[in-house]
């Protein structure tokens, strides 16, 4: 028999099939979970307004609004992008399969449903979402401003003080793409060697969008800020005493580029760029870069 659902779990069921729903529903609260239904796209997408689940296990074919569709909007929510949707179907071509991963669902299981299977995969993925959550939230806690996206532009997730800071300083921001300079910047320029470019946004002020690192082939994260003329290269300067040029190697070197990848987005040769490098683990008192990445984290951390 399969392990009980914990308490505190929602799950949105989302069938057609008054028969599924009833199979669903009574399965689900038997074992703990609140259960909450729909049986239509429209439908579903009003409940996750209202209350966030969970998990979604969502049927694939429906009439009006499909399983694939309504997950794709679901998604466009960066509130819902961590909640996992596990797709229920009859459907088991390759390319059906593929719609559903593509739309933004995390696992399927073909009907007729069996539930100790459905229920091991709820498990697996309730675990693996809040292990997400846990790490976002912890830094959010610390105060981390970071935002992760697509390479077409679109949030992928955003931590709440990056939101907070984004809407403060671009009022119309919709929430569920980079702004515009930011998206047009992946576009032209696909693996970014140079920095992304600032935003105004009044009184003297810019927003910038700091490149982390290109988490995946499909994922970059960025870390979020407003330049009060405080920016990276002034708070580092300030902090360790090193040159313009230098904080700007820095920079780079905490977000994991090589030297040659330095020299390329700064116009430096690679010898020129180990030559700073010298010059920054002297003034910042360490051995390596390593070490030179954390002391940069430090610094802005602490700004």
């Amino acid at each position: 028999m399969a392990e009980p659902v914990k308490a505190r779990d929602i799950v949105l069921v989302v069938d057609d099939s008054p028969e599924t729903l009833g199979f669903l529903t009574d399965a689900l609260e038997q074992f703990g979970a609140t259960v909450l239904v729909a049986t239509e796209g429209l439908q579903a997408l009003d409940v996750v307004e209202r209350i966030t689940p969970d998990i979604v296990l969502m049927d694939a074919v429906m009439p009006g609004m499909d399983g694939f569709e309504t997950t794709r909007r679901m998604k466009r929510n960066a509130a819902l992008a961590h909640v996992p949707v596990i797709f229920m179907t009859g459907l088991s071509e390759t390319e059906n399969i593929v719609e559903g991963l593509e739309s933004g669902g995390v696992d399927y299981v073909t009907k007729p449903i069996v539930i100790d299977e459905l229920f091991a995969r709820i498990r697996v993925h309730l675990a693996n979402a809040r292990t997400a959550q846990s790490a976002r939230h912890a830094l959010d806690t610390a105060g981390r401003t970071l935002l992760a996206a697509t390479r077409d532009g679109a949030i992928l997730w955003c931590t709440p003080q990056a939101v907070k800071l984004i809407e403060e300083a671009l009022p119309n921001w919709d929430g569920a793409a980079l702004p515009p300079p930011l998206t047009a910047w992946l576009a032209a320029i696909g693996n970014p060697p140079s920095a992304p470019p600032a935003i105004p946004v009044g009184e003297g002020r810019q927003l910038h969008f700091a490149l982390l690192s290109a988490t995946s082939e499909s994922e970059v994260l960025f870390r979020v800020s407003i330049d009060n003329g405080d920016n990276e290269v002034a708070i580092l300067r300030r902090r360790y005493g090193v040159t313009a040029r230098e904080a700007e190697v820095l920079l780079w070197v905490a977000r994991g580029k090589s030297n040659r990848d330095v020299g390329e987005i700064l116009g430096l040769s690679p010898r020129t760029v180990n030559k700073h490098l010298e010059q920054i683990f002297q003034k910042l008192s360490v051995e390596n870069r390593a070490s030179a990445a954390i002391a940069v984290i430090r610094a802005l951390d602490e700004h």
